[in-house]
C-alpha cells in the first residue's frame, strides 16, 4: 500500500493541475489495498465535497480544446494525447477559428473552459457538443463540466491502471 505522498505523486495528475483532491481522497480511503474503482470514488467525492470555488478552479484548469496552450505545446501529456486523439492538432484553418470562437464564447458565459471527455470523439462531435452545450443554463453546465472532469479522471486512470490492478 503507498503512502501519501507516493500516492499523491501518482495520482495527483487526475484532476487536471490538482493534486489536492488525490490528498483528500488518500486521506478519506480505508487502509487497505483498494482498485482503480475505489481511487476514482475517492477522488469524486473529494472533489464533489469540496467548496464551489474549488471545483471552479479545477474546472478553470482545464485548457481551451485546440486553444493558445495547445498551439505553443504547453498542454500537460494527458491533454495532448487527448486532444490528439480526437484530431484538435490537426484541424484546419476555419476550424480552428471556430474553436477558438466558440472557446471565447463559451469561457465569457460560463467563466471556464468547454470541458468534454474527447475518447471515442471526432472534432465533428466535439463542435457540435460545444454548439449545443453553449446553450446551457449556467448551473446546467457547471454540472456537465464536473460530470465530464469525472468522466476525464476515471479514462486518465484507466490509462494509469489498466487491468484495474491493487494500489
Amino acid at each position: 500500500m503507498a503512502g501519501k505522498q507516493e500516492f499523491v505523486a501518482r495520482f495527483g495528475g487526475i484532476f487536471e493541475h490538482s493534486p489536492w483532491v488525490a490528498e483528500r481522497a488518500y486521506d478519506a480511503r480505508p487502509q487497505m489495498p483498494i482498485t482503480a474503482e475505489d481511487v476514482h470514488a475517492g477522488m469524486v467525492v473529494a472533489f464533489r465535497n469540496a467548496t464551489e470555488t474549488e471545483r471552479l478552479d479545477v474546472l478553470r484548469a482545464h485548457p481551451d480544446l485546440a486553444g493558445k496552450l495547445a498551439l505553443a505545446g504547453n498542454l500537460t501529456e494527458d491533454s495532448k494525447a487527448e486532444q490528439a486523439s480526437a484530431g484538435l492538432d490537426r484541424l484546419s484553418a476555419a476550424e480552428h477559428a471556430r474553436f477558438t470562437e466558440l472557446n471565447s464564447a463559451y469561457v465569457e458565459k460560463f467563466g471556464f473552459p468547454f470541458i468534454i471527455a474527447v475518447k471515442g470523439l471526432t472534432k465533428d462531435n466535439i463542435l457540435e457538443a460545444f454548439e449545443s452545450r453553449i446553450g446551457n443554463t449556467p448551473q446546467q453546465e457547471l454540472e456537465t463540466a464536473a460530470a465530464q472532469v469525472e468522466k476525464i479522471a476515471w479514462l486518465r486512470l484507466q490509462a494509469l491502471l489498466p487491468g484495474d490492478a491493487d494500489v
